[in-house]
């Protein structure tokens, strides 16, 4: 399985994401920086200190006000950012309705990889540092965040190494992801959000809390998000027990959809009030196209 096809490599090197938040980093990059420095972004204006170079002083401020003053610029630096995704036994699901890669139709999980994939690359390239982290009901990997280009490959290999595991746990998983991570930075989720709503905002506030920005990849199947299913069907739980339950889904269907619609709101809510990016995404889309939508809309 290639989680990066040289199409999708070649779309990524006409792409380019940015922060909105700003960030640390060890080295000059192309996002604003909390930082002071001497670039090309005027900042403010501070009292003249001796020691000061006086190259920066400005000399209308002076002319003006008699006073020496320095003029501050915003310091450029890279990004931190640490893709999670979510390999629980609900991202196994692969409906009639999803996208195919290379004839194939892919799972949720699936396409969580290539979007993994496909954002890691992008931010390796522009000289970002890139991490990721796979859990189901705990975490299974953890990679720091770096941004040599060796990166690429490690990443890519743990994603070929995941697999879908058993019962989700996002809530305190994310929890215990806000701890490990050492520096503010960005942080993308790619997950189904099959846990409580109520949990997995907690969790987003821990991260507001520690300063990170989100970003969250809701990532459903198309049947999922309509219920298109008519006569007797069996459903069968890909977590826990794998329990099978057979229904008639006109009897079901207004429930489960009015279900869903509260679930989903839920969390784009909370997403909306935190200033974090919520990116609904139905497997229908091809994955590409997924994330081309994001990182135009991200850079307007």
């Amino acid at each position: 399985m290639r989680l990066l096809p040289g199409g999708t490599a070649g779309m990524l090197t006409r792409l380019e994401f940015l922060a909105r938040a700003k960030k640390q980093g060890p080295m000059s990059g192309r996002h604003t920086s909390p930082n002071k420095g001497f670039s090309v972004v005027f900042a403010e204006h501070r009292q003249y200190m001796p020691g000061d170079d006086l190259k920066n002083l400005d000399w209308r401020v002076f002319a003006k006000a008699d006073k020496f003053y320095i003029k501050q610029y915003i310091e450029e630096t890279n990004l931190r950012a640490t893709v999670v995704l979510d390999c629980s036994g609900s991202m196994k699901y692969r409906g009639e309705l999803a996208s195919s890669v290379e004839g194939k139709k892919i799972s949720k999980f699936e396409y969580g990889q290539y979007l993994a994939a496909g954002l890691s690359y992008l931010m390796v390239k522009q000289q970002d540092a890139v991490g990721l982290v796979t859990f189901d009901d705990q975490i299974r990997s953890f990679i720091k965040a770096a941004s040599r280009p060796s990166q690429v490959r490690l990443v890519l290999e743990a994603l070929h190494q995941a697999a879908p595991g058993q019962d989700t746990r996002l809530g305190g998983v994310l929890h215990e992801v806000a701890e490990r991570i050492p520096q503010r930075g960005l942080v993308v989720i790619i997950s189904d959000c099959f846990d409580s709503a109520e949990e997995i905002v907690k969790a987003f506030h821990h991260f507001k809390y520690r300063n990170h920005e989100i970003v969250l990849f809701h990532l459903m199947a198309e049947e999922e998000l309509t219920f298109p299913f008519t006569g007797s069907q069996e459903f069968k739980d890909l977590e826990g027990l794998s329990q099978r339950l057979r229904v008639d889904p006109r009897t079901v269907r207004s429930a489960y959809l009015e279900r869903v619609k509260q679930h989903v709101a839920q969390i784009e809510a909370a997403c909306g009030q935190l200033n974090a990016d919520y990116v609904p995404v139905s497997t229908k889309q091809p994955y590409h196209d997924a994330l081309a939508d994001f990182l135009g809309r991200r850079r307007r």
